[in-house]
């Protein structure tokens, strides 16, 4: 079982694919599932130790280890942590759907973040104020375009929220030799 961040590391390098949280229509091993820490808040109120570790886990690991692991949504919405190798050889290739091919809402979010990468609170406000969608489905969107490969979160550690960037930014090599081929 896990608890430290090492062994969250070691578990999603083995494991190939896990979900963070977990879920119930999931083939895949979830860090929560598998993470032996305290789910009994702090008396004083806030997260409990399991929350706050799986929570750090999942945006620490791929900081910390970008060319290593991959974090982004699989098909059915579940947030995953992915080993870099199985993520570019087996995932991308299966999962990438260009954003052409994805409803209209999403394509004009796409263009958003293509234009000027931003955090999620921002884009949903420009997505509502622009095309009078609601939160529900801006968020709908921006899955889409996680789960087709067309966007993902950014590393750098000095970002403390989700800030999204088009996909060729980060793995343009992945991008080119899919359209290629």
């Amino acid at each position: 079982m896990i608890q430290t961040f090492d062994q969250a590391y070691q578990f999603i390098i083995e494991q190939k694919v896990c979900t963070v949280f977990g879920s119930k229509g999931s083939s895949y091993p979830s860090l929560w599932d598998n993470t032996d820490l305290s789910e009994q808040k702090p008396s004083a109120g806030g997260w409990s130790p399991k929350i706050k570790a799986v929570w750090d886990w999942k945006t620490r690991i791929p900081q910390t280890y970008p060319d290593a692991v991959f974090y982004g949504k699989i098909p059915g919405g579940d947030a995953v942590l992915m080993e870099m190798q199985h993520f570019r050889s087996v995932h991308y290739p299966c999962a990438y759907c260009p954003v052409d091919q994805l409803d209209t809402l999403a394509q004009q979010v796409y263009e958003l973040i293509r234009l000027e990468p931003a955090y999620t609170g921002p884009l949903r406000k420009r997505a509502i104020a622009q095309w009078a969608c609601t939160k529900s489905q801006f968020d709908t969107a921006l899955k889409k375009l996680q789960v087709s490969l067309n966007i993902v979160r950014s590393n750098d550690p000095k970002l403390t929220n989700d800030f999204w960037l088009p996909m060729s930014e980060v793995h343009l090599d992945l991008l080119q030799r899919h359209t290629a081929e």
